[in-house]
């Protein structure tokens, strides 16, 4: 696993990231959509951490996927310089989709909490059945909660 993947731990992926120069206004506080950046990021990092990369899914199995819904509680700002984790667990499988539940903190301060439901679609943008070997690559992940 390369460590830029994150780590999956007590049944959650953790990915460190910094808050760098093009995240935050001109005051340092994070601009909110780049919450949903940093939740897309994690979302990338997370099946590479568990041995099935996105690219796999699609040479493979010409399956990928599309943010179908998401949503951010945002708590408090982060700021320019702050290293932030990005926490996610709790998935919940469907027949075509799946929900990440994350939370995106400094230290042990809650900054935001991204919700996300992606679905599993082919070529042709239609919503396919989860492949079994994702579902079961993602066991690890699936009862824990987070929040």
């Amino acid at each position: 696993m390369r460590p830029e993947a994150g780590l999956i731990k007590n049944g959650t992926h953790i990915l460190p990231i910094k808050v760098y120069f093009e995240d935050p206004d001109t005051e340092g506080v994070v601009y909110n959509a780049n919450y949903l950046r940093y939740s897309e990021h994690a979302g990338t990092e997370m099946p590479r951490s568990i041995g099935c990369p996105d690219t796999n899914l699609k040479c493979s199995n010409k399956l990928v996927f599309a943010v179908r819904c998401c949503k951010v509680d945002c708590q408090t700002p982060a700021r320019l310089d702050d290293e932030v984790v990005i926490i996610s667990g709790q998935v919940e499988t469907g027949a075509v989709s799946l929900w990440i539940e994350q939370r995106i903190q400094r230290g042990v301060e809650e900054i935001a909490k991204p919700l996300v439901r992606l679905v599993c679609i082919e070529e042709t943008a239609k919503p396919v059945r989860l492949p079994k070997n994702l579902c079961d690559a993602l066991l690890p992940l699936l009862a824990v909660k987070i929040s």
